[in-house]
């Protein structure tokens, strides 16, 4: 998905900068994982879909993409539409994020939409849209395999 992304940058996000170059990391968390590191490095503490963190291309890394599984799968089921789908939205998401784009002001906002609209077509279009499935993961007692 990300290469086809990347592939299309101008017709996605024309006139925004390109990644970075370098390993991109991409993280699915849960509701709380992602809270927590919301108020660590953002001072809100409360749950969220996405954060994405600059990269450092200097050390190799071309950015993070932090992702609720929780959130997506959450919306997915009340708004009926595939989890798949939703979850390769927040991937976009972050991405675009990596590239330039805001979404807090409505302009940008509705700008980075547009953007968000464009990447899912590009990503369908060429059949690189994901499978995702969720499984839920229990901790095991420490020094444990999980059961």
């Amino acid at each position: 998905m990300l290469e086809v992304l990347e592939r299309a940058h101008d017709r996605v996000a024309p006139g925004m900068r390109a990644l970075p170059p370098g390993e991109l990391s991409l993280v699915f968390l849960s509701d709380d994982a992602l809270a927590r590191l919301h108020g660590a490095f953002l001072d809100d503490p409360s749950t969220t879909d996405v954060i994405t963190f600059a990269g450092h291309p200097e050390l190799g890394s071309a950015g993070e993409i932090c992702v609720s599984a929780d959130t997506a799968a959450r919306y997915a089921r009340a708004h009926r539409i595939d989890f798949s789908l939703e979850l390769a939205l927040y991937v976009v998401h972050g991405w675009l994020h990596l590239l330039g784009y805001d979404d807090l002001a409505p302009e940008k906002k509705r700008r980075m939409r547009r953007a968000e609209a464009r990447a899912l077509r590009e990503v369908r279009r060429a059949g690189a849209l994901p499978r995702f499935h969720l499984r839920q993961h229990t901790r095991s007692p420490a020094g444990g395999s999980p059961g």
